[in-house]
């Protein structure tokens, strides 16, 4: 996932601060208080995009008047306001203490806030040209204004004495916890260096955030500009209907004459895989998906990757720290790559030996059906292979569970489920402007109480400039500094809009994404805290997965899949016959899934480990994956060229690994609930809510998660869901001493 916000005083402070993408993807906009600017900025009147958000529920973005036009100087007047707001802070002669140098950065940048929230939602999802010439020329000025925050020596100086005051023991824990990460953010971002260093760390984080956009705009250049057009009906074989209606509506969306279009995002390419009997369309269908940002020209991401890795090297030496990965897992459970690492060593071994299990099921399958002596399973025929071998052993049609699963009606089964266990009730909302019409909004309440929780939006489907995959934002943040202020979050997905108001039919994973990424959502509504820093998904980058994982969960339990898993045309249940092969088959296929994942995670992890080594991208991935013994028959879920989590941000850097990391936890959590009374045992959800989705960054994860569980995570349950052996069971994830030189 894949924008992250430059420094502002205040709100974006973290860098931690998140985005998920894919299936998992959390992409936090900026946090937003409506507090009034600080004494003497005015508010431009002739930009709507720097103006207090106005109307009920806290007020709300005026996506209605947003124009393209505006952006960039909506953006130059709120930094040049917020470096004025800092100046007053660093500059105040007062002794420095927790209200005029902490919570005062608090109370800053709130115009820049509001202008990065419109700016982050058209650029992820209203891209143009218009709006890209915008990103090329602002993401390096916004690097550059992040550093003047940071840098600001006196600002740092005054943040150092309110965090080594003895009166610090005064405080209340979260504004303690918020000193803490106020004064070990600005460390990290090299506010202790010398003004040499100071200077060249501020070209670097300039260059990147260049480079960054770049590789964005390459990857959705290559997503908008390539289709597989499917030219006779002959090209739809396999295909069911579903899906051929699917590649029809894309067809007339992209006004193109033929019976069928595929898009080149995951939503589309992957159904087409796993059900299209045309083997050399699969093929071609596959290296269009799988060959983003790595076809040569003016798109080719490898000499940006080259780039980014040499100056992230360079960046982190600058910090003191051996490498990127040192730098990044610093600040996160993990603590150092060693121990990621051997986290995803661990599961890589059973992973992979349950891949040469899956693979030799489909040969067998494929020698059975006829295919030559010489045939091999390839990349392109995985999916549709095991969807065959699903079929012929556990006799599951994925297909047959697509007809229970309309959209609509699991965005309802996500509603049910956290009013059951979270106490939320969703009320859709016709009052606020949305920025397509593809979006609707809702309004998040109390069930018992009634009272205003916030604002959800749901923006569902594919379209041009809008980047694939499937993500939550935070346009505005919970806290209550000076006041109740109401958050407002968002999921984004890419499905293909049925056409005429036709139900929109997904697939069991894009059902269990939907979950995911509601989890994301559910994290950012449950918040309680009082400071925006510490609000929400606001942790760090191997616990921010965590909720969204263990929401999955919910989704094949009785009480959803009997309410809101209903035939599309007959509107009965999904019969429990099949729900019985769903669950008989759950740990079907987890060879490929985890073995794809962890691909990714290990190559990202293996890049920044090698410091200022000049690395070529597409040798380094061959070469590091045949040295990992990747089985040949699967690629990485992300490839290098295409990795928008890694590349397009500091985001993920070095922290793929974090969704194994959060799956752990996540597993470990939902073992509460079955240990207790189930699924929705009240006791267990109220301490999940109260311990770890409220919190926030209140707290530091470790503790937070052992006061939900009583004890540290256990990496037992994620085996087991995968049916993988388990070499270490009861053993926690490890952690290591910190890679810092200094």
């Amino acid at each position: 996932m894949s924008t992250i916000f430059p420094f502002s005083g205040g709100r974006r402070l973290l860098p931690a601060l998140l985005t998920v993408s894919l299936a998992a993807a959390v992409n936090p906009l900026p946090s937003f208080a409506q507090t009034k600017p600080a004494a003497g900025f005015a508010v431009r009147a002739d930009n709507s995009m720097l103006a207090q958000w106005a109307g009920p529920y806290g007020g709300f973005p005026a996506f209605d008047k947003v124009q393209v036009s505006q952006l960039k100087p909506a953006l130059e007047a709120a930094m040049a306001q917020n470096l004025a707001e800092v100046q007053v802070i660093a500059n105040n002669p007062q002794a420095p203490n927790f209200e005029n140098t902490i919570a005062a950065m608090e109370r800053a940048g709130g115009a820049l806030d509001r202008v990065q929230t419109v700016y982050g939602i058209w650029s992820g999802t209203m891209s143009n040209p218009e709006v890209q010439a915008v990103q090329r020329e602002m993401a390096p000025r916004m690097a550059a204004f992040s550093d003047q925050i940071t840098q600001n020596e006196k600002l740092f100086h005054r943040i150092e004495a309110v965090y080594n005051s003895p009166d610090k023991k005064k405080l209340t824990p979260e504004q303690q916890r918020l000193t803490y990460v106020y004064y070990n953010n600005f460390v990290r971002a090299g506010a202790r260096l010398d003004a040499k260093a100071k200077t060249r760390l501020s070209e670097i984080n300039q260059q990147l955030a260049g480079f960054f956009t770049r590789f964005s705009q390459n990857v959705l250049a290559d997503e908008n500009d390539s289709v597989l057009v499917l030219k006779t009906t002959a090209n739809l074989g396999g295909l069911p209907q579903s899906l051929r209606d699917d590649a029809a509506n894309t067809a007339t969306a992209r006004k193109i004459t033929a019976p069928g279009v595929i898009a080149n995002t995951r939503s589309s390419i992957e159904p087409f895989l796993t059900y299209s009997d045309q083997r050399k369309l699969r093929e071609k269908a596959w290296r269009m998906f799988y060959n983003r940002g790595d076809n040569g020209g003016e798109h080719d991401n490898n000499a940006l990757i080259t780039e980014i890795l040499q100056l992230r090297a360079e960046r982190a030496k600058l910090l003191g720290y051996k490498t990127h990965a040192h730098l990044r897992l610093d600040n996160t459970m993990a603590k150092t790559p060693e121990a990621a690492m051997a986290l995803m060593e661990e599961v890589w071994v059973p992973a992979v030996a349950r891949v040469k299990e899956e693979v030799a099921d489909m040969q067998a399958l494929a020698k059975k059906e006829g295919a030559p002596a010489n045939f091999r399973i390839e990349p392109w025929d995985y999916r549709y292979y095991a969807e065959k071998v699903r079929k012929a052993r556990y006799d599951l049609d994925q297909n047959e569970v697509k007809q229970y699963l309309q959209l609509d009606k699991m965005r309802e089964g996500m509603f049910w489920v956290a009013g059951e266990i979270y106490g939320f009730a969703f009320t859709p909302v016709t009052d606020v402007p949305v920025y397509h019409p593809d979006v609707t909004a809702w309004e998040v309440k109390d069930k018992t109480t009634g009272k205003h929780i916030g604002l959800w939006y749901f923006d569902p489907y594919a379209r041009p400039g809008k980047r694939s995959g499937a993500w939550m934002n935070a346009y505005r943040k919970q806290e209550r500094m000076d006041g109740e202020v109401a958050t407002i979050v968002s999921n984004n997905s890419n499905f293909v809009k049925g056409k005429d108001g036709a139900p929109v039919l997904i697939s069991w994973t894009d059902a269990t994404t939907l979950f995911h990424e509601f989890g994301h959502a559910l994290h950012g509504l449950s918040s309680n805290v009082t400071y925006p820093t510490l609000s929400g998904t606001s942790v760090v980058r191997d616990y921010v997965e965590f909720p969204s994982q263990v929401m999955e969960n919910w989704l094949p339990t009785p009480q959803v899949l009997q309410r809101f898993a209903v035939h599309y045309q007959t509107g009965k249940p999904i019969p429990q016959a099949l729900v019985d092969r769903i669950e008989k088959a759950s740990t079907f296929n987890q060879g490929f899934e985890t073995t794809e994942f962890l691909a990714s995670a290990l190559i990202d992890m293996k890049l920044h480990l090698a410091g200022d080594q000049k690395i070529d991208p597409d040798k380094f991935e061959r070469e590091t994956l045949a040295q990992l013994g990747m089985p040949r028959e699967i690629v990485m879920r992300h490839r290098t060229p295409q990795f928008s989590h890694v590349f397009s941000s500091d985001g993920y850097s070095a922290g793929y690994y974090s969704y194994l990391w959060s799956v752990v936890l996540a597993s470990d959590a939902f073992s509460t609930f079955t240990e207790a009374g189930g699924p929705y045992d009240k006791v267990v959800a109220k301490r999940l809510k109260d311990k770890v989705l409220s919190v926030g960054n209140t707290v530091d994860p470790a503790d937070a998660y052992r006061s939900f569980r009583g004890r540290d995570p256990k990496i037992d349950a994620l085996m087991r869901e995968r049916g993988f052996p388990m070499k270490n069971a009861g053993k926690a994830p490890e952690k290591k001493t910190t890679g810092k030189k200094s």
